[in-house]
């Protein structure tokens, strides 16, 4: 694992390089053929209303993915309003997870990320949980109160996975902070490139399941940008 995670310059395909490339580097946290454990985290404030119906639509790539390395296992979290934090059960269907989201409105709140990453903790420390994947667009909190949550992610070996929406400029700045002190990733997305995002997710949930290995090879059978983008980690 480099010191530093990569965070892109630019968006887009070298966005994508950059993220695939840093995962990557990763090790495996658990031997492949098992069932992996994932902690799909989303930012359900009213500034992500837009988007949240296009990330019900696609998450469905991380089960594909995930499925010939003997499954996962996802519970949906995300916060919203005032102090409102919800945590879903187990689910190893996509359809189920679709619904999960489907049945969530946005509303107008603060950020809750130090508690999002506080609760990740206690999920790893009481069971096995294997990666978290956050979508988020900004930050109102203490940023030093966040990078001490995810600074302890980083003790019990739990990477984050952060896909930041938008250019808020402390989202930019934090964000790659959480993935450096956990070990994890970053990337910046937007609405333009679905497709991308779908694969991203799919990466992610290859790595929680199998580790790099599973990642490589995730991205030879997909081809195109995902090909591309896993030849150069070889």
């Amino acid at each position: 694992m480099a010191d530093k995670p990569i965070v892109p310059s630019t968006a887009g395909a070298n966005a994508i390089d950059a993220f695939v490339r840093e995962v990557g580097r990763l090790p495996a946290n658990r031997a492949p053929g098992g069932r992996g454990r994932l902690l799909f985290a989303m930012d359900a404030t009213a500034s992500r209303e837009p988007t949240w119906d296009h990330a019900c639509a696609i998450q469905d790539e991380m089960f594909v993915a995930a499925d010939a390395l003997g499954g996962l296992d996802v519970r949906l979290a995300f916060y919203r309003g005032f102090e409102e934090f919800k945590v879903s059960k187990w689910t190893s269907d996509g359809r189920e997870l679709a619904r999960l989201m489907g049945g969530v409105r946005c509303a107008a709140g603060r950020t809750q990320i130090a508690r999002l990453l506080r609760y990740a903790g206690d999920q790893r420390r009481e069971s096995r949980l294997d990666a978290v994947v956050f979508v988020g667009d900004c930050c109102e909190e203490d940023v030093d109160a966040v990078g001490h949550e995810a600074g302890q992610l980083g003790l019990l070996g739990l990477p984050v996975f952060v896909f930041q929406e938008g250019d808020d400029r402390t989202a930019s700045r934090l964000f790659p902070q959480i993935a450096k002190l956990t070990r994890g990733a970053y990337c910046k997305f937007d609405r333009s490139s679905p497709d991308q995002l779908k694969r991203l997710l799919g990466a992610v949930a290859a790595y929680a399941a199998g580790g790099r290995s599973a990642l490589l090879k995730y991205g030879k059978d997909q081809g195109g940008v995902a090909a591309l983008l896993t030849n150069q980690m070889k």
